[in-house]
C-alpha cells in the first residue's frame, strides 16, 4: 500500500502524516479536528492528490440527515413521470439517486471519501452512519438492493468541535488534532503559496500576524487562509514592510468581527505594544 508523504502544496507533520497511513492500513476513519483555518478540509484533497485517488466530498451542513448520504428516493419526480405518461415508471431504481457515500462505495477503484464538518449535523448524525462505516454496506428497502463498497474508501471526517460528537462513533475513528501552526511552519505555508516573497514583507507580515493573534480577548482570531490573503492585498496595495507593523494596512481582511477591528485600532492609535 502507498504512504501518504505529504504534497508540494500541502504543508503536513511528521505526526499527521502518520495519522493518516495508520488510518489507512487500520481502514477506519480519520478525525481531524482543529480550528478553523488549519488546513483540515484540504488535508484530503493532498491525499488525494499525492495518492492518486479521486476525492468525493460530502459537505454536512445543519440540515443534512445520514440518509442523505447513502440514497435518495425521488418519489415526486415518479408521480411527476406517472401523471403524464412516461415509460419505466414501475422501475424504482430509476428514481433512486445515490448519495455521497453511496458513490464512493461503487467507484471501481479506492477512493478518498471527505465527511467534511460533522459536527454541524445533529447529535444523532454520527451515530446513524455506524453501520454504512463499520461494514461499508447498506440496504435500499424500496428495490431491496444492497450496495457494498467494491472498494473501502479511505474516509477522513473534519469538525470544528462546535459540539462533541459521541463515544461509539469516536471509538470507531483514528483521532488527529492538527494544531494551529507555529511561526517556522506557517513560513512553509506562505513560501508554498508565495515563489518570490521578500522575506523583510515576510518577517513583517509573521511578527504582525502572531501579535495580533496573541491579542487578548478575540472573537475570532485570523487563520491561514486569512494571512494568505493579507499577503496578497499587502502585494496589491504596495505596501511598504515598514508600514505593517505600525499601521496595519488592510486590517479587515484579517479580523472579521467589528469588535476586533475596534480593539486593534485602539491599541494601535494608543500606540500600547504589550501584546
Amino acid at each position: 500500500m502507498t504512504n501518504f508523504s505529504g504534497s508540494s502544496v500541502y504543508v503536513a507533520s511528521d505526526e499527521l502524516k502518520r495519522s493518516v497511513n495508520i488510518a489507512m492500513a487500520l481502514e477506519k476513519p480519520l478525525l481531524i479536528k482543529g480550528e478553523p483555518g488549519t488546513g483540515k478540509t484540504m488535508l484530503a484533497q493532498a491525499i488525494a492528490d499525492s495518492l492518486g485517488m479521486e476525492l468525493i466530498v460530502w459537505n454536512i451542513k445543519s440540515t443534512t440527515k445520514a440518509q442523505d448520504g447513502l440514497y435518495v428516493y425521488d418519489t415526486v419526480q415518479r408521480l411527476y413521470d406517472s401523471q403524464f405518461g412516461e415509460a419505466g415508471v414501475d422501475d424504482i431504481a430509476k428514481y433512486i439517486k445515490l448519495g455521497k457515500l453511496g458513490e464512493a462505495f461503487k467507484k471501481e477503484q479506492r477512493c478518498i471519501l471527505l465527511i467534511d464538518e460533522i459536527d454541524k449535523a445533529d447529535l444523532e448524525f454520527p451515530n446513524d452512519l455506524l453501520w454504512e462505516l463499520d461494514r461499508m454496506e447498506f440496504h435500499i428497502p424500496e428495490t431491496g438492493e444492497t450496495v457494498a463498497a467494491n472498494y473501502r474508501p479511505v474516509v477522513i471526517i473534519t469538525s470544528n468541535a462546535e459540539k462533541e460528537l459521541p463515544d461509539a462513533f469516536l471509538r470507531r475513528c483514528i483521532f488527529h488534532y492538527i494544531a494551529f501552526p507555529d511561526r517556522a511552519t506557517m513560513e512553509q505555508i506562505v513560501r508554498v503559496h508565495f515563489d518570490n516573497l521578500e522575506q523583510k514583507l515576510l518577517d513583517q507580515v509573521m511578527e504582525t500576524f502572531y501579535m495580533i493573534r496573541d491579542m487578548r480577548n478575540l472573537q475570532k482570531k485570523p487563520s491561514t487562509s486569512e494571512v494568505i490573503d493579507w499577503i496578497q492585498a499587502l502585494q496589491i496595495g504596495g505596501v511598504d514592510p515598514d508600514r505593517i507593523k505600525a499601521e496595519i494596512p488592510f486590517a479587515g481582511v484579517l479580523l472579521k468581527k467589528n469588535e476586533d477591528l475596534a480593539a486593534l485600532e485602539t491599541r494601535t492609535k494608543a500606540g500600547k505594544r504589550a501584546w
